[in-house]
């Protein structure tokens, strides 16, 4: 049985949520499980798994929900930029104090989230398998797809390509502080610079949970690329308390912006009023960016909480206005639930994009959205027959998906063999 080295930004619930499962299905098969992070994300790992930390310099205990804190009232390129500088810092100090650290603890394997980007260059130190999990959008340049922070449609013309080639380019640089820190190291440990962003993934396999009828038509991924559907179930979730006595029985619209930059009471003010007078129930989850108290008395009198057992609910809902947080966005779908998409910051306009061009629901930017735009699209998505049937094809694609099952048995035979586990293969 192997030790796996877990790595990825665990203080982000959109990618701890998706590590974990996976981590539980690998202990699940006898193997030996270390979520490797800052001091933060201890208290988040469930109970069974080990945890390493390290960059209590950079990160002391309490930093990360000061950052957030702040991360959760910004939206569009200012968040992207923020969240740049934590994962800069968060490489530098994994690669300072994470190698002893990993190599003590006798890590056979590395388990890597595709923005740890300093995880691939101790996998290749040490000379242990490294295993890339992409727990958002694919972040491979291809000038096939726009980048996975615009909201740009899929547009396969020439022009639509030099317009991809030129927003990777902008957003290149703005990810450039980040990349240099691992260029620095490498140098520093006399290993091969990378020529190409992808050279920093695995060349064993390379696992993204979207099922492939999520992503634009794509080039150039590599052989050992798979698509295997969500990772997620309930089991790595905490319980969380829900007044199911008070829904009524109507039709019911869930909105959630997600845990992050989610403080934007104005949108909530907006998706209440676009809900008014419908024959539906609405039910709002602040994802604790306030109480339920501490909000004006919204229109049409929607059921307000700060948490929501999403997973749950999301088995009774017809239509969910989201953030287009990839994690919300799989579990709606796995749902069979379409949505009206508003998407705020980091990749969640290319997912958003990605909704609206799969048919399963409708996105407004957040700088265009107004009531009557909302109300039109929540409107349309509930009442025309293709969105739910779109979201019930993608329902079925991500059955066919195989999920965790199929991602663990990727990892297994990758790390058993030493060999890339190509396409088709498991």
């Amino acid at each position: 049985m192997a030790h796996f080295g877990a790595i990825c930004p665990a203080y982000f619930t959109g990618h701890l949520n998706t590590m974990l499962p996976l981590a539980q299905e690998l202990k699940r098969r006898g193997h030996r499980v270390t979520l490797i992070g800052i001091i933060d994300a201890e208290a988040k790992t469930v109970a069974g798994l080990e945890f390493l930390t390290f960059g209590k310099e950079e990160f002391p205990q309490g930093a990360m929900t000061e950052a957030l804190n702040y991360l959760s009232k910004l939206s569009g390129l200012a968040a992207y930029s923020y969240v740049v500088n934590l994962l800069k810092k968060e490489a530098n100090a994994l690669l300072r104090d994470g190698l002893e650290s990993i190599k003590n603890a006798g890590v056979d394997a590395l388990l890597v989230d595709q923005v740890s980007v300093g995880g691939g260059t101790i996998a290749d130190l040490l000379d242990i398998p490294l295993i890339t999990i992409c727990s958002s959008l694919i972040s491979h340049p291809s000038h096939s797809v726009p980048p996975k922070y615009t909201n740009w449609k899929y547009n396969p013309t020439w022009w639509g390509k030099l317009r991809n080639q030129v927003g990777y380019a902008f957003y290149g640089r703005v990810t450039k502080p980040m990349i240099d820190v691992v260029v620095e190291y490498r140098r520093q440990w006399n290993l091969p610079l990378y020529s190409h962003p992808n050279d920093a993934y695995s060349q064993l396999a390379q696992i993204t949970h979207q099922p492939p009828e999520l992503e634009f038509p794509r080039e150039n991924l590599p052989e050992w690329f798979h698509f295997t559907g969500p990772f997620h179930y309930s089991g790595t979730r905490k319980p969380v308390p829900f007044p199911w006595d008070k829904l009524t029985g109507k039709p019911l619209i869930y909105a959630s912006l997600g845990t992050l930059v989610n403080s934007q009471v104005d949108v909530f003010d907006k998706i209440a009023t676009a809900c008014e007078g419908l024959d539906a129930q609405l039910v709002i989850s602040l994802g604790g960016s306030a109480t339920p108290e501490s909000l004006p008395n919204l229109p049409g009198n929607p059921l307000v909480v700060e948490y929501a057992p999403q997973l749950e609910l999301l088995q009774k809902v017809t239509l969910t206005i989201t953030h287009a947080g990839m994690n919300t966005t799989l579990e709606c779908l796995n749902n069979a639930v379409p949505m009206v998409a508003i998407p705020i910051a980091f990749e969640q306009p290319g997912i958003a994009a990605r909704i609206a061009w799969s048919g399963a629901g409708e996105t407004i930017p957040l700088k265009r959205l107004t009531v009557p735009r909302l109300r039109k699209a929540i409107s349309q998505v509930l009442t025309k027959p293709s969105y739910k049937q779109n979201a019930l094809r993608l329902q079925e694609a991500i059955k066919r998906a195989g999920g965790v099952t199929r991602a663990a048995d990727i990892i297994e035979r990758a790390v058993s063999t030493g060999k890339p586990v190509l396409t088709g293969t498991i």
